[in-house]
């Protein structure tokens, strides 16, 4: 928290890789009340125990019981929503799951938010949210919708401030490729690709904890933050692991597309960037505050999005092989991996 920190803080689905990563900053910020809701008692104790840290506070609950999520909040200034069913696959197999966590879920947050006078509430959402294929990203776009609602129902002048921020693959995350990619490695098994020509974005997972940073500091009622990131192909990103972990000849084998696979994931659609503002590492995406009367809209036209093209993950910035290696050298967990590999 570069501007302001807050003296309580809640993250929902606290256990996480963004939560935890994120509790650590606050805890480093001297934030004096940190709280973490979640459904996994494991994950909590092994937390508490790693920490040993009386300024964070735990709670076992859900948010699709708004009673639970109510107790958690009740008092805190500030709120980060990370508590999201994010695997798409799963999702696939079971859409009623995301709907019930990701949409109504994030209901529950939001209404809570706003009944127990909460200054601030950035809710995560995810690059698939854009021209969504899937359930996950339909899940998540409707949570989009559901916090931009609130958002336009509350007005500027509120007490709370609603936001959210939208990013792509976090590098490293749990049940992400690159962990996977490393293990197929190490066990000497041939390392899995869907399609090769595919592109994702590579987003650290420090950049995703200063987006969430970032909004905090400058979120107007209803805006949604997304942060520019460099892409590679799938078979960049895999050429880049063996030769970190001197594995040039590894087998690869192609697979075929899982369910609901796109070929490129998009941030922001031309839509949006033309209500948005480039504020540099960021776009603002204004928040449409327009009522139900679109006749002045439709008899001017929009002629600024008919000049834009979306922002997705084949026209941004390109890291070829020793880029992908050098941002992957960047991360601790990487890091950690060679040196269990050399030894």
């Amino acid at each position: 928290m570069k501007n302001h920190n807050p003296e309580s803080v809640l993250i929902t689905g606290g256990t996480g890789s963004f939560g935890k990563t994120m509790l650590r900053q606050l805890l480093k910020a001297g934030v004096a009340d940190l709280r973490i809701i979640s459904r996994d008692e494991e994950k909590q104790d092994a937390l508490r125990n790693e920490l040993r840290d009386n300024r964070v506070r735990y709670y076992i609950g859900d948010v699709r019981d708004r009673e639970s999520i109510e107790r958690a909040m009740n008092g805190v200034e500030c709120v980060f929503h990370a508590a999201a069913l994010k695997q798409v696959p799963s999702c696939e197999f079971f859409p009623i799951e995301a709907v019930r966590t990701n949409i109504l879920g994030s209901e529950n947050v939001v209404r809570a938010a706003i009944s127990l006078g909460v200054k601030n509430l950035v809710c995560l959402s995810t690059d698939k949210a854009v021209f969504p294929v899937n359930a996950m990203g339909m899940s998540k776009a409707m949570m989009e919708k559901v916090a931009g609602a609130a958002a336009r129902e509350l007005g500027p002048e509120s007490k709370t401030t609603i936001s959210c921020v939208r990013y792509g693959n976090v590098m490293y995350s749990r049940g992400s490729a690159i962990p996977l990619f490393i293990k197929q490695i190490s066990e000497g098994k041939p390392i899995t690709v869907t399609e090769p020509s595919m592109t994702r974005f590579l987003m650290p997972l420090r950049d995703s904890v200063a987006l969430v940073d970032f909004a905090f500091a400058h979120a107007r009622q209803g805006d949604l933050f997304v942060k520019k990131a460099p892409a590679a192909t799938i078979i960049d990103l895999v050429e880049a692991i063996k030769a970190l972990f001197n594995a040039p000849d590894h087998p690869v084998e192609i697979i075929g597309w899982r369910h609901a696979e796109k070929l490129y994931e998009t941030l922001a659609s031309a839509q949006e960037l033309a209500q948005s503002e480039d504020m540099g590492d960021y776009f603002r995406i204004r928040m449409d505050d327009r009522d139900l009367n679109y006749k002045a809209y439709f008899s001017e036209g929009d002629q600024a999005t008919a000049q834009l093209e979306d922002y997705h993950s084949h026209n941004t910035e390109r890291l070829d092989v020793d880029g992908v290696k050098q941002l992957l050298l960047s991360l601790p967990e990487v890091q950690n991996a060679l040196k269990e590999a050399k030894g």
